[in-house]
């Protein structure tokens, strides 16, 4: 299967190309950083400098050619509520964190000239392009948001809003691979049966690997994407520490990556 999240430049791998979207996610590359944050740190949530981090947001709007303006953030709560984002909400959390949209780990839109956004660090990134009816969104899937579904919860959201699940394309980006997740039985059972033989690996009693892309590529297809509408990114952030930012290999002292999906 060819990698769906391809360099475009050092700053960024973009996905969608054959749509009209700008959508991929940073790497850690190109950026302002210090050390632990080195160097394209996305995340204002992070005891980064915060005047850096703006610095190394207004680099990739200038890539982007999205004013940074334009950008709209959620909070990320690890929950599953879904905001349908208009021009109205352009900027939120661009500049100040706690402008972001409250309680929210998945935004839409069919809207032009807004940029959505989500931060990443080990999660799961999910971006959505349903290209008929014009609606996209994004998704922060760590492993709460997972269990409880949201990536059905977005399939359903894009569905109410006049998007068809047949046509719905979906991109599971870089996250921590199932080799370097290890997670115990309280994760294990909040995982449906019906999914668990196909996403776990049982190491000693009360360890388990998980993994988190094939997990959230069984919910999407339960809720009617289709299989071959589904990419799944390689890349494993853990493994690639000169490309991205672990939560879990850097034992929570890193930066965030940011992904990003817009209408051209």
């Amino acid at each position: 299967m060819t990698e769906p999240f391809q360099y475009k430049t050092l700053k960024q791998l973009s996905c969608f190309s054959d749509y009209q979207v700008t959508a991929g996610i940073t790497t850690r590359k190109d950026g302002y950083s210090e050390v632990p944050f080195k160097s394209l740190n996305m995340g204002l949530h992070v005891s980064d400098e915060s005047d850096v981090v703006i610095t190394n947001r207004k680099s990739l709007a200038e890539e982007l050619n999205v004013p940074l303006e334009n950008w709209v953030m959620g909070e990320q709560v690890h929950g599953t509520n879904i905001r349908t984002v208009t021009k109205a909400e352009a900027g939120r959390g661009a500049y100040v964190h706690g402008e972001a949209i409250n309680g929210v780990d998945g935004l839409i839109t069919n809207e032009k000239g807004i940029l959505l956004t989500a931060f990443y660090a080990d999660c799961v990134p999910l971006l959505f392009i349903e290209p008929e009816s014009g609606w996209i969104g994004i998704a922060h899937a760590g492993w709460k948001g997972t269990v409880n579904e949201i990536a059905r919860c977005m399939a359903e959201r894009l569905a109410q809003q006049g998007a068809s699940l047949s046509r719905i394309n979906l991109a599971i980006g870089p996250c921590i691979s199932k080799m370097n997740y290890e997670v115990d039985d309280h994760v294990i059972k909040q995982i449906s049966t019906e999914f668990q033989d196909q996403v776990i690996e049982k190491v000693s009693e009360n360890k388990f690997k998980l993994d988190l892309k094939e997990l959230n590529r069984q919910i999407a297809v339960k809720a009617g994407i289709s299989q071959e509408n589904i990419q799944l990114s390689e890349y494993c952030t853990f493994n690639n520490s000169d490309l991205f930012f672990s939560h879990r290999r850097d034992q929570g002292q890193t930066g965030r990556m940011l992904a990003y999906i817009g209408l051209i």
